[in-house]
């Protein structure tokens, strides 16, 4: 096998001594692989960021919400939040109690929040309406409430979730209204939480909301928790020498506000946060057999397998993701090329990589996208009617185990009923 271009698995020791290729030969492609020793670095990371006694690190699942990797995250000590009652169900099933849960709602109807109260686990609602909603049908019941804390941050406008252009949580002009609510309906307000956004490299906007946020939980003397909620980067250009979120220093600004509040307040409440993506991105690649290389008006296009029913942020978010190439004979690249990375579906917008220089690309090379784990199968379609891949997870002994089967196509009938009359 040739390791044509993997400066970053090779660093990071990513395959635990296996051959890729021979596990894309093996698995197929394209193929999801996952690195348990990184999940659980990931986790830890965290969990040790600040020192204040009373401060939990709730994994927010929409990132990645795949059954063995709940069960690794469970077993690091996280708790978890949910965002619709199939992540409160995989959660339930990969071992978290209801009061391991945080149930996250935006816009739901009156059945999905009663999913959730009779799971017993924790709700947090983001409209005067939805708080109005539980309290008509379940009076006197625990709430928390998310706030804009009129910060906002992240790498795309589709991700930015506070400040004036979106569409989450209640504004503190309206916590009037929200007491009204909650003597009308005696219900007992628990907690407050915010989310700015995805994907912040630098702590400044995160801190700046932390203040925001205590200004909003100084109206409301009987809260058990703050959550600060998550955002936190990794450096997708890693490549090229990009730097890491400093999570120590954010820790120290974070630890300084943290006991500052709670001696102000009164009492050690307890504080949360919600990451998702710097725990779960780093831990996964995709493997995709390059099946095609073609030129279109002096444009060389290399083709392969992973499209965006596969890994839909390039077309969403116009994200970036690094690029490795194996080989499985023994044939060097000697030349680098500027080439187009596309995938096998019937959309223009079907970009993996554009414009990259990389060494020569050949039909048959192996390609590993990089950082994969965050908002990757997660959001995997069978659009153009086509099979969602399996993932495979590497143990931290170098074992290769399968926790996601390959779709077949049978598998595209599952709860489709056809016309019998024609």
């Amino acid at each position: 096998m040739q390791h044509i271009y993997t400066n970053v698995t090779d660093r990071t020791g990513f395959f635990e001594g296996n051959d890729p290729t021979a596990l894309a030969r093996q698995y197929g492609t394209p193929l999801y692989i996952y690195n348990e020793r990184i999940l659980r670095q990931r986790c830890r990371d965290l969990k040790n960021m600040v020192t204040y006694p009373n401060f939990v690190v709730d994994y927010s699942a929409k990132a990645n919400s795949g059954l063995a990797f709940l069960q690794i995250v469970r077993s690091e000590g996280l708790e978890a939040d949910a965002m619709s009652p199939g992540e409160i169900y995989m959660e339930r099933m990969a071992g978290f109690e209801p009061e391991e849960i945080f149930y996250i709602c935006n816009n739901v109807s009156q059945e999905e929040m009663q999913y959730a109260i009779d799971a017993g686990v924790r709700i947090s609602v983001d409209s005067v309406s939805q708080l109005e909603q539980l309290g008509r049908i379940a009076p006197g019941h625990q709430v928390a409430i998310r706030f804009n804390p009129g910060v906002g941050a992240g790498h795309h406008e589709k991700v930015v979730t506070a400040g004036k252009e979106t569409k989450f949580g209640v504004d503190p002009a309206d916590i009037p209204q929200v007491k009204e609510l909650l003597k009308k309906y005696n219900l007992k307000l628990i907690g407050i939480n915010q989310h700015i956004g995805s994907l912040f490299m630098t702590g400044e906007a995160f801190t700046a909301s932390i203040s925001a946020l205590f200004d909003i939980a100084r109206q409301f003397p009987d809260l058990e928790f703050v959550d600060m909620g998550g955002g936190f980067g990794i450096p997708y250009k890693k490549e090229f020498g990009e730097a890491p979120l400093d999570l120590k220093e954010l820790g120290q600004a974070m630890d300084k506000a943290l006991y500052q509040f709670a001696e102000e307040y009164g009492r050690q409440l307890t504080f949360r946060i919600e990451p998702g993506r710097y725990i779960s991105a780093e831990c996964s690649v995709i493997l995709s057999t390059v099946h095609a290389v073609k030129y279109n008006q002096n444009r060389k296009f290399v083709g392969c397998d992973c499209g965006f029913n596969v890994l839909q942020r390039p077309i969403m978010y116009d994200s970036y993701h690094g690029v490795e190439i194996f080989r499985e004979k023994d044939i060097p690249s000697e030349n680098e090329e500027t080439v187009t990375i596309v995938g096998n579906i019937c959309e223009s917008g079907d970009i993996l990589a554009k414009d990259r220089t990389l060494p020569e690309i050949r039909e048959g090379d192996t390609l590993c996208i990089l950082d994969a784990g965050a908002y990757g199968f997660t959001m995997a379609s069978n659009y153009n009617n086509r099979l969602r891949p399996a993932e495979i997870l590497i143990r931290e002994n170098g074992e290769v185990v399968l926790i996601r089967e390959r779709e077949v196509l049978e598998d595209l009938m599952r709860h489709v009923i056809g016309l019998k009359d024609l």
